[in-house]
């Protein structure tokens, strides 16, 4: 593993560690993981668009536009949002990956 990837990692489990301190420990069915997933994945394209379409982000005159950084840091919640599914699968399941 690299050290971009090392990086990007340790932001994810930070990432992780933020959520678990905000809402606990969270042991949801899938069909509600992919819902809570769907739900960041679209913050992120909503991200990306405002980046891109800044004419059309309705709070850029307030906040100022979009910016690649938004859409990274989504990216980041997304993948600890799928972290917390596979730890919630495998505690359901009484599993861990082989």
């Amino acid at each position: 593993m690299g050290e971009a990837t090392a990086a990007v990692l340790a932001e994810v489990g930070a990432e992780r560690q933020r959520q678990d301190a905000r809402w606990g420990q969270q042991d949801h069915a899938p069909e509600v993981w992919l819902m809570v997933l769907a739900e960041e994945v679209g913050e992120a394209n909503q991200a990306a668009f405002e980046h891109l379409f800044p004419r059309f982000d309705k709070h850029a005159a307030q906040r100022g536009p979009r910016s690649l950084a938004d859409y990274r840091r989504e990216l980041v919640q997304v993948a600890a949002v799928a972290v917390a599914a596979i730890e919630s699968l495998d505690r359901q399941s009484g599993s861990a990956p082989s």
